[in-house]
């Protein structure tokens, strides 16, 4: 597989059926600031964020011009460090492309 040229064409990292996807710790709630409650909320003692039809509850589909899908994230430059640390092109990515590819929508 060769690494997507553009995450925004991707975003198949933000895509889970798992409600304890995405770890949020204690920095990642602050740097949240605002939009923590949106996105993000405990369960048990733990915090994660919030996901909303089997993507992440930060993650906005758009639309480009000629109707191509585009995932945006509405919190990129507060995002928690788990989504920081995942290199695009990445064994990581890889492996979630792989695995995942078929529930991001066309």
């Amino acid at each position: 597989m060769n690494p997507p040229n553009n995450c925004l064409r991707c975003g198949v990292c933000c895509f889970s059926h798992l409600e304890t996807y995405v770890r949020v710790t204690g920095d990642d709630w602050a740097r949240l600031e605002d939009a923590a409650g949106r996105v993000a909320h405990f369960i048990h003692q733990r915090a994660y964020m919030k996901m909303t039809g089997g993507h992440c509850a930060a993650l906005e589909l758009r639309r480009t011009p000629d109707n191509r899908p585009e995932f945006f994230c509405t919190v990129y430059e507060r995002r928690p460090q788990v989504c920081r640390d995942l290199e695009r092109g990445s064994p990581q990515c890889e492996g979630e492309r792989a695995a995942k590819s078929d529930r991001v929508p066309a």
